[in-house]
Formats: structure tokens, sequence, C-alpha cells
């Protein structure tokens, strides 16, 4: 049953990032020990719009390459965002059967390359060049959940140091993508569904989140009328391998990787007389969202 196995797969991408991402394990430790429910809003991936030759031929490898995927699990397009000043474009999936197998929704995300400037281009094509994936195109009916999360990790070589300061400099988030390829870029912690008179909403989770110690973001973004309100820890820093230009070695140097995201939403009026619970994003959420994994620091 392939919702069944969309369950699976997330459980298996919950694992390897909440162990990566201390600030998810922390939330969902606080939300139990308040006898509350650990619920996910939203898993959210980014990606390149760029067509590359691949052993398996020309691919594209922004959304179009992870919407199979998406497709094969019986998720449907909801929505489309637009972010022009830096270069993003984004689409939202939700699932027929959620309610019945409580599945998140989907947030994938993409760098339009070709509206970066030439030199920025060439190094980012140069990189990805060598990607090889899995081709999930026509997946067979018999596949394994296994097999499907091998093409949420890096499909391409380590690139080079000098590639990703530079690129950095130009698109935090192309330079993110460059070092983590399709990782989990963060789930969302569901307030509504957390029921727990501890922490009964937005506002009380987050602060629940900095008492603990976990480094929240300053603001929470949105607001009720528009139906949703977001915010997040800052991102972690780990270790990762790049390429040394001089010796050709693999190095290891620091660099974000996932924050955690805590989301509420609310009823508003879609329409007059029909109050329904906001099942969307807000393009400016987002937008603030996306600097969560900007480097601090230079390396």
């Amino acid at each position: 049953m392939k919702p069944e196995l969309a369950r699976q797969l997330y459980s298996l991408l919950w694992q390897e990032y909440s162990a990566r991402v201390s600030y998810a394990r922390t939330y969902q430790e606080m939300i139990t020990a308040a006898g509350g429910t650990i619920a996910n809003d939203h898993i959210a991936l980014r990606s390149l719009r760029l067509t590359t030759h691949t052993p398996q031929g020309k691919i594209n490898l922004g959304i179009a390459c992870l919407e199979p995927i998406i497709k094969f699990f019986g998720y449907e397009a909801a929505g489309e965002y637009f972010f022009e000043k830096n270069h993003l474009y984004a689409r939202h999936y939700y699932h027929p059967q959620e309610a019945e197998f409580d599945l998140p929704k989907l947030f994938i995300s993409e760098l339009i390359v070709d509206q970066l400037p030439g030199d920025t281009i060439k190094l980012i094509e140069q990189t990805v060049a060598n990607a090889h994936l899995i081709n999930f195109l026509t997946p067979p009916s018999d596949i394994g959940v296994s097999d499907i999360k091998k093409i949420f990790t890096r499909p391409w070589k380590p690139p080079l140091h000098s590639v990703i300061q530079a690129v950095n400099k130009v698109t935090q988030y192309g330079a993110w993508v460059l070092l983590h390829g399709y990782a989990v870029n963060h789930f969302t912690g569901y307030v509504n569904l957390q029921n727990t008179p501890q922490y009964p909403d937005i506002d009380t989770t987050a602060q629940g989140l900095a008492n603990l110690g976990v480094p929240m973001k300053a603001e929470i973004e949105g607001d009720i009328n528009c139906g949703l309100r977001q915010t997040a820890t800052h991102a972690v820093t780990e270790m990762v391998t790049v390429i040394d230009d001089i010796s050709g070695r693999e190095i290891q140097i620091p660099w974000t990787y996932a924050y955690y995201e805590i989301a509420q939403r609310y009823i508003v009026e879609i329409e007059p007389g029909k109050p329904e619970l906001f099942d969307a994003f807000l393009g400016n959420n987002a937008q603030h969202l996306f600097e969560m994994t900007r480097l601090s620091s230079k390396v």
C-alpha cells in the first residue's frame, strides 16, 4: 500500500534527520514528557533546476527529479510559490489520504540556476556533472523503501572547497544543495496535534524550547488571520566533506545543515460562510525560513 510505504520512508528519514538535528530530539522529548503527541506538518526538500548529463541520460535535478517519487506515493500538487529575489521556485503537495495515514505535506523548492551569474552557473554545472541518480521516473510496483531512501542524499561527489565558498557568496541555498543534495532540509512539528495543555500553542512551544536552551528564531512568522504561524530553531552546524583545491584530498569544514520548524494552523474563511483550516503555505514565511541555513561564520 503506497501510503504505508510513504510512512515507512518518512520514519527512516526522520531517524537520520533527528540523529543529526539535536533540536528535533529536544522537541520530541519535551512534548512526550508533557504527555503530548508528536505529529509532522510537512517535510521540506531542496533541489536545483538544472538539466545535466548523467549515466541515466539528461535529467533535471530540480522538482522534476523528485516529483515522480511524490506522485508514486499518491501525492498531488496543491500550490506554487515564487521567490524572485532568491531565484527560487517551490511547490507544496498533499496526500488525499493525509488524515487517514497521518501523512505530512511536502514542500519542495528549487534554485533556478540559469538566473545566476554565468561563472556561478559554471561552478554548479561542473560540480553536479558526475551525479548518479536512481531512476524513479517509472518506479516498479515492487520497489522497496530502502531503495527509495537512497535518493535523499547527495548524488554527486563532494564539491571543491573553493566552489562552495564562491557559490555561497551568490546563493547560500545553492551552496547548501551542493553540500547536502536531497537530504531533508527540515521536518516540522505540528502544534495543532500536540494535544498537551502545557504547550497549547506555538508561542508556549517556542518558549518551552528556548527554556531548554534551544536557540530559536527571533520572531514567529505569519498571523492568525492568514491561517498559519511558523518559527524554527537555528540550523545545526556539522562537519561536511569538500575537496581541497591544492591537495585534491577530502577535508572537513563546518557548515550548516538543518533546523527544526514548528507550525500552527488556524481556521480561515476561504469564502463567505465557509471556514476551513488553512492547509497551504505563506510565501513570506518561507522567504524568511530559507535564510535559516545561512552560514554565520567564515570557513
